[in-house]
């Protein structure tokens, strides 16, 4: 693996772009009337949800939406009021969710120095991992919320049993997943099958570069089901608030 060198930010604030992946086809939601980023959570869309935890970080520089050529029309129609009140970019994805965060990362502004990638169906993330999600991937240069996979995990064919997999060492990734601006770009150049990559972290595995790991909770769960839905609305009560006499952003005074 390639080793980072941690480069510094001392004198700047407002280095990271968050793209915020929206362009899928969510098949397994099953709703008639909404794809999940764009379901009712709380009275309102969970993808909105998801900017809620970035937009107002003074570290953060940029929101980029990346939605579905498809939903172009009707995302207009429904949250383009929004995204223009609260400055979020909205640009058009791809076939894969590796070509869409391409395409996000296409619009990041210059000077942005951290890309993180969060999933729109992930609404259930608190400040404090972010927090600690963020200062990890300036130190190391690239680090995403994952949890120890605790059930036993048994691989599958044709709907029966094949074998038990070990599951020490293994981790559950989660979003978002963070890495240095000039990793991400390096490795959309340098990787021949980057469409393939499931997430950020795979496709930097194949372009040589650690990837750290920030433990994060099974609160943090993707919306897969509808569910999924109840479960999120559950456990968004119970996410953990920062500490009030904490500052908001930890980075602030590693970036002045």
């Amino acid at each position: 693996m390639q080793q980072q060198e941690s480069t510094g930010l001392t004198g700047h604030s407002g280095h990271v772009a968050v793209i915020i992946v929206a362009a899928g086809k969510s098949s397994r939601f099953r709703d008639d009337h909404y794809k999940k980023p764009f379901a009712p959570l709380k009275n309102r869309a969970v993808w909105l949800h998801c900017v809620d935890r970035f937009i107002n970080r003074s570290d953060v520089k940029q929101v980029i939406l990346v939605i579905a050529e498809e939903d172009r029309e009707d995302f207009s129609i429904r949250f383009g009021a929004e995204t223009a009140i609260l400055g979020v970019d909205v640009t058009i994805g791809g076939a894969t969710r590796s070509s869409s965060v391409q395409k996000g990362l296409a619009k990041v502004q210059a000077g942005v120095e951290l890309i993180a990638v969060h999933d729109a169906a992930r609404p259930c993330i608190s400040e404090i991992w972010i927090d600690e999600l963020f200062m990890e991937a300036q130190r190391s240069g690239a680090a995403i919320l994952a949890t120890p996979i605790v059930s036993t995990v048994k691989r599958v064919v044709d709907g029966k049993v094949q074998e038990t997999v070990e599951r020490e060492g293994l981790w559950e990734a989660q979003t978002p997943q963070v890495c240095k601006r000039e990793f991400l770009e390096a490795a959309y150049t340098n990787v021949e099958n980057c469409a393939q990559a499931t997430d950020e972290a795979q496709l930097l595995e194949w372009a040589g570069y650690d990837v750290q790991i920030v433990k994060g909770s099974p609160l943090n769960r993707k919306i897969t089901t509808q569910g999924d839905l109840r479960f999120v609305e559950m456990a968004m009560r119970a996410l953990p608030k920062p500490k009030l006499d904490t500052p908001t952003n930890p980075l602030d005074d590693m970036w002045r």
